[in-house]
């Protein structure tokens, strides 16, 4: 009895060693399991406080690129409205240093102008356009003026360096020379200076600065009333004897 009394004892000690042991080693892999949780759950709010910061950083720069590229394109905008203001006060400059050079020379021809009738007065109508030279050649027909045909600004120049006409009535879009170089060679040449020019051209701002830098004197957009050729042609006949 007393063997199997130790024997029993020896067996419930054991018994409470191996559920001792257990619980231990529950603790223990309770206790590291905790840890690799909190150790996850670290890591995963540093991982995303590391996303935070990038996509913070990444938007801040973003917003400075297109801050840089709005003062940019202000700067550039603002450069580009300065040059053309100053081109166009260049223009007008330039333009009204023409018009005074016009006058002076006009003032210090030599002999004293004569009126002339729509008979004696020539008219030079220079265009590309077959239609348009015939159209307003018989405009200039039917009230009395003579009336010379050129094809285009070369054939122009050529018949103007032969006999230079009264007024010259000028298309601005030409083959060879334009209506614009056209002008501006006969503003150049002293015998030719005085020549008053009619522009007939599309109603831009643009071409009209450029019309009036180039020495022209009077710019008609098309279509045109054909009464108001006529008048402008008498206006700078009388303007061309009273300078």
């Amino acid at each position: 009895r007393e063997a199997e009394r130790q024997a029993a004892e020896a067996a419930a000690r054991r018994e409470a060693e191996r559920q001792a042991a257990e619980a231990a080693a529950r603790r223990e892999a309770e206790r590291q399991a905790a840890e690799a949780a909190a150790r996850r759950e670290a890591e995963r709010q540093a991982a995303e406080s590391a996303a935070r910061r990038e996509a913070e950083r990444r938007a801040a720069e973003e917003a400075a690129r297109l801050e840089a590229e709005r003062q940019s394109v202000e700067e550039a905008q603002r450069l580009e409205d300065e040059e053309r203001q100053a081109v166009a006060a260049a223009i007008a400059e330039e333009s009204a240093r023409q018009a005074a050079e016009e006058a002076q020379r006009r003032r210090a021809a030599v002999g004293v102008a004569k009126v002339k009738t729509p008979e004696q007065t020539v008219v030079m109508v220079a265009d590309d356009s077959r239609v348009v030279r015939v159209k307003t050649g018989r405009l200039l027909t039917a009230h009395r003026y003579q009336v010379l045909m050129a094809e285009d600004g070369q054939d122009a120049g050529r018949q103007i360096e032969k006999a230079v006409p009264d007024v010259l009535v000028t298309d601005v879009d030409m083959p060879g020379m334009d209506g614009l170089e056209l002008a501006r060679q006969v503003r150049g040449n002293p015998r030719t200076a005085h020549l008053p020019i009619i522009m007939v051209t599309s109603d831009s701002d643009e071409l009209r600065i450029q019309a009036r830098a180039a020495g022209v004197n009077v710019v008609l957009g098309k279509p045109y009333p054909e009464e108001q050729l006529i008048a402008h042609i008498q206006q700078l006949l009388s303007n061309s004897l009273r300078a």
